[in-house]
């Protein structure tokens, strides 16, 4: 074990190494320390993308992909979900209206950040949508992201970088109207304070509110995020900023459309068609704030302290309907009715230090990170009692059936239901090391603590509930790059996995030990036509040992014998092929190309997670016409193969695509429209847990002023 220890934290040291990189780059390149100057940190800072290191794409040894800001804007990308739906390799299952999980090479993504910083999601369930307007971009990285959090899985990590001040005073206004009577403004301004530049601000925000496609479901959204950064002495480098969301949605859905009859025939239904009730709501109004303070401690070397804090309540009273049998009768009846209730209050805070840097050894020069970090997450939910006798299991009338067919339960009190805490503290290493001129060693470690009590996010207060163990675990990661030529690189890299589970086994009362595993990747990336455009292909092979799976269904005892699935742990295995192109073969031509090709066994060697596509297309283009140069056109789209569910729904290969056309009215104004599902496809989604329709084809009409 110590071996093993020490093995890792050679590892991490070489990543780190890779931070103090570009840290370095960011600085005045003299011998002697001299003052940060702020403006310039603006103007070249380098992200740390979702793999906690600086470098450049090309010279990470795992695949990554962007969702820039032009991207997300041009194509009326406003939702997180409907952004990351367009990426290389990652799948959104949509199995509610306000709840989705996220998959990538056969796992369900479990880790979400916001500048590199965040805590995996309970079950790898997120809860809304994210407004695109507030991020410069979405990064995500396919494969093992232990060495960034030191918990993880093969599936991958999506970070999302906020917007920052910039140098220069100004900004836009955006006006949107469209289809299902949406309406939203958005409004980025950024002004810079001081004379000499060394401290500025920037005020986003966006309101929205629309109806939507499925019967009686409406959203409105309002957010505002404010950041301001600036120079503290000659070497301090402070920034401050905070988010508030007030999300409401009407007439959710809880759980999603039961589509198969009894004897597995699939049924087809109006793509409005909706399981919710007109009393029902979710609510969810969160806050996040933020401090950084980085300070050089001499041309090479900075430390670096961040603290970030977040608190949400969600509020809801939900329906949900289900078939008691295997599925629908024939006359479409068999659903019954179970309403819910609940109030739930999140509390996060994460505590980061590092230290990163340049070092010279044997004639080289590489570079070096460590730190430790602290994350705590507090949750509890109560819910609202009512007479079961009365309003619980009550039959509904024939699908689809409209809002008022189900009666809103008289409410009582509300009652401790569900609440737990956790901790983690980690110390994390890497560095960089030139080997030679044309090879790179990365290698990193973590080393964490997890302590956990209480129940899971979405599991229940019961007396038999155990107490989590704490839990020790080192994970190793090693990457190796060699530079073909100066514009190929080819690459090899190797993670231990490691994520705890919050789902328990068929006695509903012991939850499954962690899930442990290994990830490889073997790649070749190349730079064409001076930089502008990246291509990727790599091949990767996952192993992960005890992933909690769906085993079956039972009342539990200890929550009024509701309905509960239980889980085993199983050993499954991930292999395949990725490929993308991003980046412009002409000046006015962008775009980006991505295609995923795997293989998923279950430990019987057969096939398994049948509702994973095994493979997925994906592409983003937009030209300027040389003869219309004010007018810019784009298409982008998503092909998949087939997927089912044992016992579910089916859903053949399919194809949908998005268009734009926005035409510069003037050099500070823009006319955009959007058409969203172009030839009007109607599919089914979402069928991990259940099963959705798509939305049918839509518009939005965008003027965006720059002021």
């Amino acid at each position: 074990m110590q071996n093993k220890f020490l093995m890792s934290a050679c590892a991490a040291a070489a990543t780190c190494a890779v931070w103090g990189d570009a840290i370095a780059q960011a600085q005045a390149p003299t011998q002697q320390i001299e003052s940060v100057v702020v403006t310039g940190k603006r103007a070249n800072h380098i992200s740390k993308g979702a793999t906690g290191l600086p470098m450049e794409l090309k010279d990470t040894p795992q695949s990554i992909s962007t969702l820039d800001k032009e991207d997300l804007a041009n194509f009326g990308l406003t939702g997180s979900n409907e952004a990351l739906s367009l990426a290389t390799g990652i799948n959104v299952e949509q199995y509610e209206t306000n709840r989705a999980t996220f998959n990538s090479r056969g796992f369900e993504i479990q880790l979400t950040q916001v500048d590199g910083v965040g805590m995996s999601n309970d079950w790898g369930t997120v809860v809304g949508r994210q407004d695109t307007y507030f991020f410069e971009r979405i990064e995500l990285i396919r494969g093992a992201n232990g060495l960034l959090t030191g918990v993880g899985n093969a599936s991958g990590t999506i970070n999302y970088v906020r917007k920052r001040p910039t140098n220069k005073d100004g900004g836009e206004i955006s006006v949107s109207a469209g289809s299902y009577d949406m309406r939203r403004v958005a409004l980025d301004y950024n002004k810079v304070f001081s004379s000499d530049g060394s401290w500025a601000g920037r005020l986003v925000a966006a309101d929205e509110d629309k109806d939507s496609y499925v019967r009686a479901l409406h959203d409105k959204r309002s957010t505002i995020y404010g950041v301001v950064d600036g120079q503290i002495g000659d070497n301090g480098v402070l920034t401050i900023g905070a988010t508030f969301q007030d999300a409401k949605q009407r007439s959710p859905m809880w759980g999603s459309l039961t589509l198969v009859y009894a004897d597995g025939r699939l049924a087809d239904f109006p793509a409005s068609s909706s399981t919710s009730q007109d009393w029902t709501f979710w609510n969810i109004r969160s806050s996040n704030a933020f401090v950084e303070y980085a300070q050089a401690l001499n041309p090479d070397w900075e430390a670096k302290l961040t603290y970030n804090v977040r608190h949400a309540k969600e509020a809801a009273r939900l329906f949900y309907a289900f078939p008691f049998g295997a599925g629908l009768n024939n006359d479409n009846t068999g659903l019954y009715g179970w309403p819910y209730s609940s109030r739930v209050i999140t509390d996060n805070q994460l505590f980061d230090a590092s230290v990163n840097g340049r070092f010279e050894a044997f004639g080289r020069s590489h570079t070096l990170i460590a730190g430790i970090s602290r994350s705590h997450q507090e949750a509890k939910t109560d819910t609202q009692s009512y007479d079961t006798t009365k309003y619980q299991f009550l039959p509904l009338p024939t699908f689809p059936y409209p809002g008022n067919a189900y009666p809103e339960p008289v409410w009582g009190e509300f009652s401790p239901a569900s609440g737990g805490e956790q901790t983690l503290t980690r110390f994390y290493a890497a560095t960089r090391l030139a080997l030679t001129d044309q090879v790179k060693a990365i290698v990193g470690i973590n080393a964490i603590k997890l302590v956990r009590t209480g129940s899971s996010r979405y599991g229940s207060v019961s007396p038999g509930d155990p107490v989590y163990p704490a839990t020790r675990e080192t994970s190793p990661y090693f990457g190796l790059t060699y530079d073909i030529t100066p514009n190929v690189l080819a690459y090899v890299s190797h993670s231990d996995i490691f994520q705890n589970q919050d789902q328990k086994g068929i006695d509903l009362k012991t939850y499954l030990a962690p899930m442990k595993g290994v990830n490889r990747e073997l790649g070749v990336k190349a730079e064409w036509f001076n930089k502008q455009l990246l291509t990727t292909l790599a091949v990767f092979r996952a192993e992960q040992h005890g992933l909690a799976t769906v085993a079956g269904t039972k009342p539990d005892p200890d929550n009024n014998n509701q309905p509960m699935d239980y889980y085993e742990g199983r050993d499954v295995k991930s292999r395949g092929i990725e490929f993308e192109a991003s980046g412009r073969i002409v000046k006015d031509t962008r775009f980006t190309l991505g295609a995923t090709h795997l293989r998923l066994k279950g430990p019987d060697g057969n096939d398994t997670y049948e509702w994973i596509p095994r493979t997925t297309v994906n592409f983003l283009v937009d030209t300027r016409l040389p003869a219309l140069p004010r007018l810019n056109l784009g298409v982008a789209g998503r092909w998949q193969s087939d997927i089912s569910k044992k016992g579910g729904a089916r859903q053949d290969s399919y194809a949908l695509v998005n268009a734009f056309a926005a035409y510069d009215v003037t050099d500070r104004a823009t006319v955009r429209l959007n058409v969203n599902n172009l030839f009007d496809k109607k599919i089914i989604r979402g069928l991990a847990y259940g099963a959705l329709y798509n939305e049918p084809r839509n518009y939005a009409v965008t003027l965006d002023y720059k002021l």
